[in-house]
Protein backbone atom coordinates (compact mmCIF):
# COMPACT_ATOMS: atom_id res chain seq x y z
CA UNK A 1 0.00 0.00 0.00
CA UNK A 2 1.23 3.47 -0.89
CA UNK A 3 1.55 6.07 1.87
CA UNK A 4 -0.32 9.31 1.47
CA UNK A 5 1.53 12.58 1.03
CA UNK A 6 1.28 15.85 2.91
CA UNK A 7 1.09 18.81 0.49
CA UNK A 8 1.71 22.22 2.02
CA UNK A 9 0.78 25.39 0.15
CA UNK A 10 2.13 28.71 1.41
CA UNK A 11 1.85 32.19 -0.06
CA UNK A 12 1.58 35.83 0.99
CA UNK A 13 -1.97 36.89 1.84
CA UNK A 14 -3.80 37.60 -1.40
CA UNK A 15 -1.67 35.37 -3.64
CA UNK A 16 -4.50 32.86 -4.09
CA UNK A 17 -3.57 29.83 -1.98
CA UNK A 18 -7.11 29.28 -0.68
CA UNK A 19 -8.61 29.36 -4.19
CA UNK A 20 -5.90 27.00 -5.47
CA UNK A 21 -6.61 24.54 -2.65
CA UNK A 22 -10.34 24.64 -3.36
CA UNK A 23 -9.79 23.88 -7.07
CA UNK A 24 -7.32 21.08 -6.32
CA UNK A 25 -9.83 19.46 -3.96
CA UNK A 26 -12.52 19.63 -6.66
CA UNK A 27 -10.15 18.07 -9.20
CA UNK A 28 -8.66 15.25 -7.13
CA UNK A 29 -10.55 12.56 -5.24
CA UNK A 30 -7.38 11.45 -3.42
CA UNK A 31 -7.00 14.77 -1.63
CA UNK A 32 -8.36 15.85 1.76
CA UNK A 33 -8.17 19.35 3.20
CA UNK A 34 -6.70 19.89 6.64
CA UNK A 35 -8.73 22.54 8.43
CA UNK A 36 -6.63 24.84 10.58
CA UNK A 37 -7.60 26.31 13.92
CA UNK A 38 -7.32 30.06 14.49
CA UNK A 39 -8.17 32.76 16.98
CA UNK A 40 -8.92 35.38 14.32
CA UNK A 41 -12.45 36.64 13.71
CA UNK A 42 -14.33 34.84 10.88
CA UNK A 43 -14.59 36.72 7.59
CA UNK A 44 -18.04 37.13 5.98
CA UNK A 45 -19.23 33.73 4.77
CA UNK A 46 -16.70 31.67 6.73
CA UNK A 47 -18.12 28.83 8.81
CA UNK A 48 -16.65 27.12 11.86
CA UNK A 49 -15.51 23.59 11.06
CA UNK A 50 -15.55 24.19 7.30
CA UNK A 51 -13.09 26.99 6.67
CA UNK A 52 -11.37 27.06 10.08
CA UNK A 53 -11.95 25.95 13.63
CA UNK A 54 -12.48 29.34 15.29
CA UNK A 55 -11.25 29.25 18.88
CA UNK A 56 -10.84 31.74 21.68
CA UNK A 57 -7.28 32.40 22.80
CA UNK A 58 -7.95 30.46 25.99
CA UNK A 59 -9.19 27.42 24.05
CA UNK A 60 -6.23 27.57 21.70
CA UNK A 61 -3.72 27.75 24.57
CA UNK A 62 -5.34 24.73 26.27
CA UNK A 63 -4.91 22.71 23.06
CA UNK A 64 -1.26 23.77 22.84
CA UNK A 65 -0.67 22.54 26.39
CA UNK A 66 -2.28 19.19 25.54
CA UNK A 67 -0.10 18.73 22.46
CA UNK A 68 -3.06 18.65 20.07
CA UNK A 69 -1.38 20.64 17.28
CA UNK A 70 1.05 19.33 14.70
CA UNK A 71 2.28 22.91 14.54
CA UNK A 72 1.11 26.30 15.71
CA UNK A 73 2.28 29.86 15.32
CA UNK A 74 1.37 33.49 15.91
CA UNK A 75 0.67 35.17 12.54
CA UNK A 76 -0.62 38.73 12.10
CA UNK A 77 -1.16 38.83 15.91
CA UNK A 78 -3.44 35.78 15.86
CA UNK A 79 -2.86 32.10 16.66
CA UNK A 80 -3.02 29.49 13.88
CA UNK A 81 -2.50 25.74 14.27
CA UNK A 82 -2.87 22.36 12.56
CA UNK A 83 -4.79 19.61 14.43
CA UNK A 84 -2.45 16.61 14.61
CA UNK A 85 -4.81 13.61 14.51
CA UNK A 86 -6.51 14.39 11.18
CA UNK A 87 -3.26 14.60 9.19
CA UNK A 88 -1.82 11.41 10.65
CA UNK A 89 -5.03 9.42 10.14
CA UNK A 90 -5.48 10.39 6.46
CA UNK A 91 -1.88 9.70 5.47
CA UNK A 92 -2.12 6.21 6.96
CA UNK A 93 -5.06 5.41 4.66
CA UNK A 94 -3.05 6.27 1.54
CA UNK A 95 -4.92 9.48 0.73
CA UNK A 96 -3.17 12.85 0.53
CA UNK A 97 -3.63 15.88 2.76
CA UNK A 98 -3.45 19.45 1.50
CA UNK A 99 -2.78 22.28 3.89
CA UNK A 100 -2.68 26.04 3.32
CA UNK A 101 -0.45 27.49 6.04
CA UNK A 102 2.05 30.25 6.68
CA UNK A 103 5.82 30.02 6.36
CA UNK A 104 6.42 29.47 10.09
CA UNK A 105 3.98 26.58 10.17
CA UNK A 106 5.43 25.02 7.01
CA UNK A 107 8.95 25.00 8.42
CA UNK A 108 7.70 23.53 11.70
CA UNK A 109 5.90 20.71 9.90
CA UNK A 110 8.92 20.02 7.68
CA UNK A 111 10.92 19.27 10.83
CA UNK A 112 8.31 16.72 11.99
CA UNK A 113 7.38 15.40 8.51
CA UNK A 114 10.54 15.54 6.35
CA UNK A 115 8.65 13.95 3.44
CA UNK A 116 6.11 16.81 3.30
CA UNK A 117 5.89 18.51 -0.10
CA UNK A 118 6.29 22.29 0.23
CA UNK A 119 4.95 24.52 -2.55
CA UNK A 120 5.22 28.31 -2.41
CA UNK A 121 2.76 30.31 -4.52
CA UNK A 122 4.00 33.65 -5.80
CA UNK A 123 1.78 36.50 -6.96
CA UNK A 124 2.51 37.85 -10.48
CA UNK A 125 3.81 41.07 -8.87
CA UNK A 126 3.62 43.13 -5.69
CA UNK A 127 1.14 45.46 -7.42
CA UNK A 128 -1.13 42.49 -8.14
CA UNK A 129 -0.85 41.45 -4.50
CA UNK A 130 -1.82 44.94 -3.30
CA UNK A 131 -4.79 44.95 -5.66
CA UNK A 132 -6.04 41.55 -4.44
CA UNK A 133 -5.75 42.56 -0.79
CA UNK A 134 -7.59 45.82 -1.46
CA UNK A 135 -10.56 43.82 -2.78
CA UNK A 136 -10.95 41.99 0.54
CA UNK A 137 -13.23 43.18 3.31
CA UNK A 138 -10.48 43.18 5.91
CA UNK A 139 -9.84 46.35 7.96
CA UNK A 140 -7.30 48.74 6.37
CA UNK A 141 -4.83 48.19 9.23
CA UNK A 142 -4.96 44.43 8.62
CA UNK A 143 -4.22 44.90 4.90
CA UNK A 144 -1.28 47.16 5.70
CA UNK A 145 0.12 44.61 8.15
CA UNK A 146 -0.26 41.74 5.67
CA UNK A 147 1.53 43.69 2.94
CA UNK A 148 4.40 44.45 5.30
CA UNK A 149 4.65 40.78 6.30
CA UNK A 150 4.54 39.61 2.68
CA UNK A 151 8.12 40.76 2.03
CA UNK A 152 9.48 38.40 4.67
CA UNK A 153 7.25 35.61 3.41
CA UNK A 154 8.47 36.07 -0.17
CA UNK A 155 12.07 35.78 1.04
CA UNK A 156 11.24 32.33 2.46
CA UNK A 157 10.28 30.91 -0.95
CA UNK A 158 13.83 29.62 -1.43
CA UNK A 159 13.29 27.12 1.42
CA UNK A 160 10.43 25.38 -0.40
CA UNK A 161 10.61 22.40 -2.77
CA UNK A 162 8.66 24.11 -5.54
CA UNK A 163 7.64 27.64 -6.53
CA UNK A 164 4.54 28.27 -8.65
CA UNK A 165 3.58 31.71 -9.98
CA UNK A 166 -0.17 32.33 -9.85
CA UNK A 167 -0.49 34.56 -12.91
CA UNK A 168 -2.97 32.11 -14.46
CA UNK A 169 -5.12 30.26 -11.92
CA UNK A 170 -5.87 27.13 -13.97
CA UNK A 171 -2.22 26.79 -14.97
CA UNK A 172 -1.09 27.12 -11.34
CA UNK A 173 -3.61 24.47 -10.24
CA UNK A 174 -2.46 22.09 -12.99
CA UNK A 175 1.19 22.58 -12.08
CA UNK A 176 0.61 21.81 -8.41
CA UNK A 177 -1.53 18.78 -9.28
CA UNK A 178 1.33 17.49 -11.44
CA UNK A 179 3.77 18.02 -8.57
CA UNK A 180 1.55 15.98 -6.26
CA UNK A 181 1.18 13.17 -8.81
CA UNK A 182 4.94 12.92 -9.30
CA UNK A 183 5.65 13.01 -5.57
CA UNK A 184 3.12 10.27 -4.77
CA UNK A 185 4.88 7.98 -7.28
CA UNK A 186 8.16 8.13 -5.37
CA UNK A 187 9.43 4.69 -4.38
CA UNK A 188 9.83 5.94 -0.80
CA UNK A 189 6.01 6.11 -0.49
CA UNK A 190 5.50 2.53 -1.66
CA UNK A 191 5.55 -0.62 0.41
CA UNK A 192 8.88 -2.31 -0.55
CA UNK A 193 7.08 -5.61 -1.20
CA UNK A 194 5.24 -3.94 -4.09
CA UNK A 195 8.39 -2.86 -5.93
CA UNK A 196 9.05 -6.27 -7.46
CA UNK A 197 6.07 -7.99 -9.16
CA UNK A 198 5.33 -11.46 -7.83
CA UNK A 199 6.70 -14.13 -10.13
CA UNK A 200 4.35 -16.86 -11.28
Amino acid sequence: MRKGALLIISAPSGAGKTTICRKLLARRKDLRYSISATTRVPRPGEKNGKHYFFLTREEFKRKISRGEFLEWAMVHDEYYGTPRHFVDDVIKTGDNVIMAIDVQGAMSIRRKHPAAILVFVLPPSLDALKSRLAQRRDPAESVTKRLANSRGELAAAKDYDYVVVNDDLEKAVSQISSILTAETLRTSRLDPSHLVPALA
